[in-house]
């Protein structure tokens, strides 16, 4: 390129030399100047040429260069370099122009790639599903969570594919096919799908506006666990009503009925007798339920200690003894030797032995045994292996159905609810039971065979494992 500049130059002054060239060689014709003068005056006319040419053409390449730099880093995307003299020439004026350009343009780049990284990062960390599709419903982009939700592969690029195809699900493609009938409205809904997996979705659909077209951002909330939750708050009130209500009405009409008058002293103690038991019932559940508030929200703090697990037994089996032979129940405590220290709570230890040894008994027929032992165990979890204690309460009572024992531990579940109630429990127990284990890092299991009896097994991790573990 310098070359060529130089040619040029060269050439536009042999041209400007010309005529002058001309007059001289007339001159020296006729004689009126000599012919050396001649040449040099050509000679000097051309060495003064190439001089001036060549400083033109440095000058020309140098801001070549420059305006070559300018273009590299705007291909870059970066700022250019402004090592630039403060001429005046309209080039000059033309070169400052191009790199104000140039830098309005790059710093308008380097927004933009800011605002898409903190678009894809919010995207990315997004728990709700995210879908944007364009105006024939191809997908334009979507986030991890769509993906998970869909059951899409996470490497493969969706980007062009019609989004209807991608969600698989005629309850969701009808929602989709339904937001882009209504271009100018935000809908919203929930409903369950079945595909790929079943699950409660939040649903809703908002068009935006776009350069050339529309498009549409779907955005999907799995809501099933939030369902979930509602249920059992239904649940759990329904079942509360019902557990306040049965005492409530017994102490209502016997009281009412005392309020009148009762001549016979006989029905008159019985049905003293009958409140007395009903308060009793009523002030159980409502220690249970606070018991179990307390457990559930972590406001029930545990006080720790080293145990020995014959004697959690043995003051627990103690205390239960007059209701066992009350009952008819023989309730034996086999012999526990060669045993780890527990470390945990006392109370609420003894709560679960109490609690476990009450519904043995309960659900035990007359001259039926009661029995509680504990053995060397270890726990398997997180890829370890923790030694712990098992303690189990057994009894030969009338047995649990195979499909019962998953809900055991639910709150205010039964399998005879007419016989609970009848025997005074709340329904609580196994649930505070559960509770009060996992605080201790144990673990439940209940086994049952009808008309055989049911065991209760409660893992409680030895000393040196918790101490480690905290």
């Amino acid at each position: 390129m310098a070359n060529s500049y130089r040619l040029r130059v060269f050439l536009a002054v042999v041209a400007g030399l010309v005529p002058e060239v001309l007059l001289l060689a007339v001159l020296a014709a006729v004689g009126t100047v000599s012919v050396w003068l001649v040449i040099a005056v050509l000679t000097t006319g051309l060495a003064l040429g190439a001089i001036a040419g060549s400083a033109v053409v440095g000058d020309w390449q140098r801001r070549a260069e420059r305006i070559d730099a300018v273009a590299e880093a705007l291909e870059a995307r970066q700022a250019p370099p402004h090592l630039m003299r403060q001429n005046r020439d309209a080039v000059a004026r033309a070169e400052h122009r191009l790199l104000d350009a140039v830098d309005s343009i790059v710093s308008e780049v380097q927004s933009l790639t800011d605002q898409r990284d903190e678009f894809e990062a919010i995207l990315r960390s997004m728990t709700e599903a995210v879908v944007v599709t364009g105006s024939r419903g191809e997908v334009v982009l979507l986030n991890g969570a769509a993906r998970r939700m869909f059951a899409l592969d996470h490497e493969t690029d969706y980007a062009g594919r019609d989004f209807v195809e991608l969600c698989r699900d005629p309850l969701l493609q009808d929602f989709v096919a339904h937001a882009m009938r209504n271009a100018s409205e935000v809908l919203s809904s929930e409903f369950m799908i079945q595909n790929p997996a079943q699950r409660y979705v939040a649903a809703s659909a908002a068009p935006v506006s776009m350069t050339h077209h529309g498009a549409w951002v779907f955005v999907f909330h799995d809501v099933t666990q939030l369902k979930a939750y509602e249920t059992v708050r239904s649940d759990f009130i329904s079942n509360l009503t019902h557990e306040l209500r049965t005492p409530l009405a017994a102490l209502y009409g016997y009281a009412e009925t005392l309020m009148q008058g009762v001549d016979d002293s006989e029905t008159q103690r019985r049905f003293l007798s009958i409140i007395d038991r009903q308060a009793r019932r009523l002030a159980r559940l409502l220690d249970d339920l606070i018991s179990l508030s307390d457990l559930e929200r972590g406001h029930s703090a545990l006080d720790f200690e080293d145990l020995e697990a014959p004697s959690v037994i043995s003051e627990a089996a103690e205390l239960m003894k007059v209701a066992a032979a009350h009952e008819g129940v023989h309730l034996e405590v086999q012999p526990c030797e060669g045993l780890p220290k527990l470390f945990g709570d006392h109370d609420r230890l003894h709560q679960v032995m109490v609690n476990l040894l009450d519904n043995a008994i309960k659900y035990t027929p007359r001259g039926g045994h009661v029995t509680a032992s504990a053995k060397n165990a270890t726990i398997n979890g997180a890829g370890k292996t923790t030694p712990a204690v098992a303690i189990m309460i057994a009894d030969t009572g009338e047995g649990i159905p195979e499909r019962d024992i998953p809900r055991l531990t639910e709150r205010f579940y039964r399998v005879d609810r007419a016989r609970s109630r009848e025997l005074g429990g709340t329904g609580l127990g196994l649930a505070i039971v559960k509770h009060i284990v996992q605080l201790h890092q144990g673990s439940l299991k209940i086994e049952s065979r009808v008309g055989v009896g049911t065991t209760v097994t409660v893992m409680v991790p030895a000393v040196e494992s918790q101490k480690n573990n905290s």
